[in-house]
């Protein structure tokens, strides 16, 4: 099985160096931009490809490894080069393989989605650290259970998810990830008017957030939320929201304070939080 990359970016670089590091051979990569084409393969000990047509011809399975909304015009591109037999795969956690694929068993190739539950940050180290990533998969039935021997074999967890589910999945992704930005950003602003730098702030934060994060992990949200809406502190919330700067931040502070309600009510059946979601309306 020969593995090649349409596309040289980030995740291209970095599944291309994990596959090689655990002995599964690539072929080798194709870009637009031929010299980060030059620079992957050089990186995974493989080939540089100039025409799409070789790369395709050479290839088992194809990562199209290219920006989420390029993925449809790629497969487009390559669909009519002779891909009977082969596996095209995308990384994408928001669209599923058949919403990208639609007509691939028309051509004989099966369609993935295989998509690692990790922040790809860094083109030449975020490899180092991807056999502690969860992937998920969904595609044609024919090699699904291929793509969960291989990942298992290289130490993955894996889970195989249904195609109809992607938007659920890749929001669930998003608020686990992406959203918590948002927070800590509001965090250091805060934290600056009481004349912390940004670096000051993080480092600060830093205890805070890990223990949260470890325990969040170990025994789940509800058991590890602390803080004034679970003690429904009324008054400390109140003054909360009084403090942020404008409306979209008292939004968020509402809206995630209300999701908090939830959590606590489920923990303390015996408290009545009435009072704290007409504040937080």
């Amino acid at each position: 099985m020969n593995i090649g990359f349409i596309g040289a970016g980030k995740v291209g670089f970095s599944l291309g160096r994990y596959f090689a590091e655990n002995g599964i051979p690539l072929s080798g990569y194709y870009s637009l931009h031929v010299q980060s084409a030059a620079e992957a393969a050089k990186f995974t000990g493989s080939e540089v490809y100039y025409e799409l047509a070789g790369i395709v011809r050479d290839s088992d399975v194809i990562f199209l490894t290219v920006p989420d909304g390029a993925v449809a015009e790629v497969y487009e591109s390559i669909k009519e080069m002779g891909i009977d037999g082969k596996c095209i795969c995308h990384c994408s956690g928001a669209m599923s393989a058949e919403e990208t694929f639609p007509d691939i068993s028309e051509y004989g190739a099966s369609g993935y989605s295989i998509h690692p539950l990790f922040p790809i940050s860094s083109k030449y180290e975020s490899f180092k650290e991807l056999q502690s990533a969860f992937f998920c998969i969904e595609g044609s039935e024919e090699h699904l259970g291929d793509w969960e021997k291989l990942f298992a074999r290289l130490g993955n967890d894996i889970r195989v998810i249904p195609g109809s589910m992607k938007s659920e999945y890749h929001a669930a992704c998003a608020i686990s990830s992406n959203l918590v930005c948002a927070l800590v950003a509001k965090s250091i602003s805060l934290m600056e008017k009481c004349g912390f730098s940004e670096n000051e702030a993080l480092r600060a934060f830093k205890p805070l957030i890990m223990s949260n994060i470890k325990r969040i992990l170990a025994v789940g949200p509800q058991e590890a939320l602390t803080g004034p809406v679970e003690r429904n502190d009324i008054e400390t919330v109140a003054r909360h929201i009084q403090c942020m700067d404008n409306d979209t931040d008292r939004d968020m502070y509402r809206a995630v304070s209300r999701k908090l309600v939830e959590i606590a009510q489920y923990k303390h059946p015996e408290n009545d939080y009435s009072e704290m979601k007409k504040l937080l309306k």
